[in-house]
């Protein structure tokens, strides 16, 4: 396999987030073409990899090494292409080429993804139709979404993604192989609320403190939410979302936003695991750290002004784009029967 544009894996997560080209473009600062071919790939094979052609010889792609492999493949879908080629003593190549173009089947990373009992996925089926029917007629537009993510001080990469090219494994370990990565590397905890037309500034918390009910409602709800609500909002609705989080939860922040907020949705309405449904997890976070920790950082303080920097960049345009993804992700978690979305 050869590596792919180091931006393919961003590519592919906002072409599926159901962003345009020509939007894709503008968030990662990246040629069109390189969007284009980036989309197109992802819809071939289902990876962001380039796979070379074999030029074996077409003999061996008949009907009974098809019909070998399909057999072989229903019985143990988990084995590798390598190794069904090895026991056939075919090219791996040849062994894709049946797959892929013959069978029609694609080749799927195992990803880890919270595991979801019976009762959690019809909880997540009642809750998304209830959020549903509040972000009817545009509602969700009012949406205010937050969430906390850490971020580190080291760089962040996808092993499959990023690659390094050489004749062998020593002189890929020379040209930058292996990365260094600390036991206890420095990190900082960041809190954001976004909706559809604006963003609030970026919330750092203080190293060392663990986010409880207390400090969650006078260092974030009070400190930093309100005075963004009355000025982002004014006199207009919106409903405030969290997930929850222990803090969140609390039976102290539950009653303040009761009472407090203009709109709110509580822990009782959000969905069960909801990393696929709030658009903090299911898009911004992922290009915040895309652009602002491609690289290591030698502080915090070089860290937070990254983080700021990127989090400038994000503009209207792609944040109302992101909101308008959450109703069709509550339809598609309500079609998949609770499933994760990106998983199931």
């Amino acid at each position: 396999m050869v590596a792919p544009h180091p931006q393919r894996s961003s590519i592919v997560d906002l072409h599926r987030a159901g962003y345009a080209t020509k939007d894709i473009v503008r968030i990662l600062s990246v040629p069109r073409r390189t969007v284009q071919r980036a989309v197109q790939k992802f819809k071939s094979t289902g990876d962001v990899f380039d796979h070379h052609r074999s030029g074996r010889p077409r003999s061996v792609v008949n009907k009974k090494n098809v019909d070998v492999i399909r057999k072989r493949i229903a019985r143990s879908p988990k084995r590798s292409m390598r190794r069904i080629a090895a026991d056939l003593g075919m090219s791996e190549a040849s062994v894709r080429r049946i797959v892929h173009k013959k069978l029609g089947f694609r080749s799927y990373r195992l990803q880890k993804c919270q595991a979801l009992s019976a009762a959690n996925r019809l909880t997540r089926v009642r809750r998304c139709k209830e959020l549903l029917k509040r972000a009817a007629d545009d509602a969700h537009l009012r949406f205010v979404f937050s969430d906390e993510k850490l971020f580190s001080v080291e760089a962040t990469f996808n092993r499959q993604n990023k690659r390094v090219i050489a004749r062998n494994l020593q002189g890929a370990n020379s040209s930058g192989r292996l990365v260094a990565k600390k036991a206890h590397s420095t990190s900082v905890m960041v809190c954001a609320f976004i909706t559809s037309d604006g963003k609030s500034p970026l919330i750092f918390v203080d190293p060392g403190v663990k986010i409880n009910q207390y400090n969650y409602l006078d260092d974030v709800l009070k400190k930093h939410l309100v005075p963004w609500l009355n000025s982002h909002f004014g006199d207009r609705p919106y409903i405030f979302q969290q997930d929850s989080a222990p803090a969140h939860k609390a039976k102290l922040v539950q009653e303040w936003c009761r009472a407090n907020l203009k709109g709110f949705v509580s822990a009782q309405e959000w969905p069960p695991y909801r990393s696929d449904i709030n658009p903090l997890d299911y898009s911004v976070w992922g290009v915040l750290e895309s652009k602002a920790c491609s690289k290591p950082h030698r502080s915090i303080r070089s860290l937070k002004a990254a983080l700021i920097k990127a989090w400038d960049q994000i503009d209207v345009d792609y944040l109302r784009r992101t909101v308008d993804a959450f109703p069709r992700r509550l339809r598609e978690c309500i079609r998949s029967r609770g499933a994760h979305i990106e998983y199931k």
